[in-house]
């Protein structure tokens, strides 16, 4: 040994390791197993949290470096150069191990936190990462400032002239972080929000808001990931003003014919009469129109001059009266039935409700049933509901059939009489 002494050198530098390793081989293989054991049996929640992110796996890595940095002085036959190098690799490396620990240590806390019922309104995962970032930024600076023996602060001191690069680096970073601070303080957007950003093709539920992004989980179950910072760049919108009033609105029209529309007869009023859902409307109505006509009208021979009822305003007044008794619709939210500006395909008829259930399933089915209803009974009161011509029609226009279609004005419940020849 005393020929060689190189051999002495890397001996005593291999045993060193070798005691590092086997430290660290003891801690993972008998401390972690006994931490892991007192931990679950904790009663606590957030040492759980600590365990399962890691934090003690990752701090372990510190006493490997701590026993090779205390280790060196033992070995006074090493060159001054290499000592003090491997001396600083250890230090070095001992603050990118503290970076590591204080990240798992953040997210372990947001663990905790998400647990809260703060945490849907109020999340922090945003600002977490901000610290982890800076966390890893600090380790990077003190390893390079041990590595180069100079002090930490003449390296933030040139980090002043880096400022225009780091910008640009990081420039995506700091508008997200900029806009998951207006997110969360303005409360625009929480985990479990339906919101729709039709821009960047997402539809569905939020399912985590993060530094730079925002995930949202479609309808089709595919996930979109969208900057952070374009939230308040772009128009989006939120359900959740939908789902915490417990309505889910129905905006939907029928497009009545409008050559159909026509005053009703009096067998007809008579008839609309017996209808439960008109029976208070068509008694007010009569008692209405006979006193305007027996004061106001001069001369009832001119129909123009007559106001009467109309099977329009009739099947208008059947509707509503259906939505309100309908026990999907919500009792105390808007509910109307409108007409609309006419169009080239006629008369558009509206429905304007909300229904008292906001689950999707529930809402189109109630949806469903109410336009059911509507479209088979307009022909009960002479309508006809729009509809291009399709290829069977223009089969029996050509065949010379008739035309099976009660809302021609015939009095309901009367079959068009022959001509006589």
């Amino acid at each position: 040994m005393e020929l060689h002494p190189l051999a002495k050198d890397a001996a005593g530098l291999g045993a060193l390791l070798l005691v590092a390793w086997l430290a660290w081989v003891l801690v993972l293989r008998v401390g972690m197993r006994l931490l892991a054991a007192v931990v679950r049996r904790s009663p606590n929640s957030w040492d759980d949290a600590v365990l399962d992110r890691g934090v003690f796996h990752r701090a372990a890595a510190a006493f490997p470096l701590l026993i090779v940095h205390q280790g060196l002085p033992l070995l006074p036959e090493l060159p001054p150069r290499l000592s003090i190098l491997l001396s600083r690799l250890a230090v070095a490396a001992g603050f990118v191990v503290a970076a590591r620990a204080f990240s798992a240590a953040l997210m372990a806390a947001n663990d905790v936190y998400v647990r809260q019922p703060l945490a849907k309104d109020r999340p922090i995962k945003g600002i977490l990462q901000v610290g982890i970032l800076v966390g890893y930024m600090a380790a990077a600076i003190l390893a390079l400032a041990v590595l180069m023996d100079r002090s930490p602060a003449l390296l933030l001191s040139g980090l002043g002239a880096m400022s225009a690069i780091l910008l640009l680096i990081f420039r995506d970073s700091i508008l997200s972080f900029v806009a998951g601070i207006q997110i969360t303080t303005n409360n625009l957007i929480r985990v479990g929000d339906w919101i729709e950003m039709p821009q960047f093709h997402a539809d569905g539920d939020v399912i985590d808001i993060a530094l730079n992004t925002i995930q949202v989980q479609n309808w089709d179950k595919t996930i979109t990931t969208i900057p952070a910072h374009k939230f308040l760049e772009n128009s989006f919108k939120n359900w959740r003003g939908m789902q915490e009033w417990g309505g889910r609105r129905i905006k939907r029209s029928i497009f009545v014919d409008v050559s159909t529309i026509r005053f009703l007869t009096a067998e007809e009023v008579e008839h609309f009469g017996r209808f439960f859902l008109l029976r208070d409307y068509i008694a007010q109505k009569k008692a209405e129109l006979e006193d305007h006509n027996r004061t106001k009208v001069q001369d009832p021979s001119l129909v123009v001059n007559v106001r009467r009822l109309s099977n329009l305003g009739t099947l208008r007044a059947y509707v509503s009266n259906y939505l309100r008794q309908h026990p999907g619709i919500h009792p105390d939210m808007t509910c109307l039935v409108r007409q609309l500006q006419p169009t080239a395909e006629g008369l558009p008829l509206e429905i304007y409700a909300f229904t008292s259930d906001i689950r999707w399933a529930v809402y189109e089915g109630v949806q469903a049933d109410i336009f059911d209803h509507v479209l088979s009974v307009a022909q009960e009161f002479g309508l006809r509901v729009f509809q291009n011509p399709s290829g069977h029609d223009f089969a029996k226009a050509w065949r010379g059939d008739p035309v099976e279609n009660r809302a021609v004005g015939i009095p309901v419940g009367r079959e068009k009489e022959p001509r006589a020849e």
